[in-house]
């Protein structure tokens, strides 16, 4: 990996940090070949820090680290891009980035933006609202069947009926999260909470 440390006067290069998972911009730091090395000899960033005048790992003194999961450079070889996972808010004043941008969870979150709206709107011509109004039951009974669809797709070669009936599952899914009250972030922190912990017997 090839960094130009030399293109500026004080041998400093930006980085960008992304989280890994939803690629949302977390910060925006600096770094010298000393930084950058104890950065991969370590795994957790580390900037050197114009202000503090030396070398800075984020989260030295919060514990807020950020654990470095794949680190690119851009083509002219002086802007380094590091995908990270962060332990606790990255920004000093407690927001999950220094952009003051809370949630990027990309399309799926959309998505489920989009089934609640039909639903609260109670849109009358939306086929999510009227399956909705039919009650949990049948909210319940759709995800079943679309459950047992795509167990049938998975046992043959076809791609393009495996991913729609894939889809559909996850569409309906959603309805029932509504249904019921729930979010995908609900989810999201049950299977982030088995991470490192206990999880349900084989």
């Amino acid at each position: 990996m090839k960094i130009d440390f030399n293109k500026s006067n004080d041998g400093l290069v930006p980085v960008i940090i992304q989280n890994y998972l939803n690629n949302q911009v977390l910060m925006l730091g600096y770094m010298n070949q000393e930084a950058f090395d104890k950065t991969q000899e370590i795994g957790k960033v580390t900037f050197y820090s114009r202000s503090k005048n030396r070398l800075w790992t984020k989260g030295e003194e919060s514990g807020n680290f950020l654990e470095v999961k794949s680190i690119a450079v851009d083509c002219d070889n002086d802007t380094i891009l590091i995908k990270a996972k962060p332990f606790g808010p990255t920004c000093h004043t407690g927001s999950t980035t220094c952009f003051k941008e809370e949630n990027n969870h990309g399309f799926m979150y959309e998505l489920e933006q989009t089934i609640s709206d039909r639903i609260d709107s109670d849109d009358p011509e939306s086929y999510t609202n009227k399956l909705y109004k039919r009650g949990i039951n049948k909210v319940a009974q759709k995800v079943g069947e679309e459950a047992v669809e795509i167990v049938i797709e998975a046992k043959d070669n076809n791609d393009e009926l495996f991913l729609g009936e894939a889809a559909d599952l996850m569409y309906h899914y959603l309805i029932l999260l509504k249904a019921k009250g729930f979010k995908l972030e609900d989810v999201e922190n049950v299977l982030k909470s088995r991470e490192n912990g206990p999880r349900r017997p084989e």
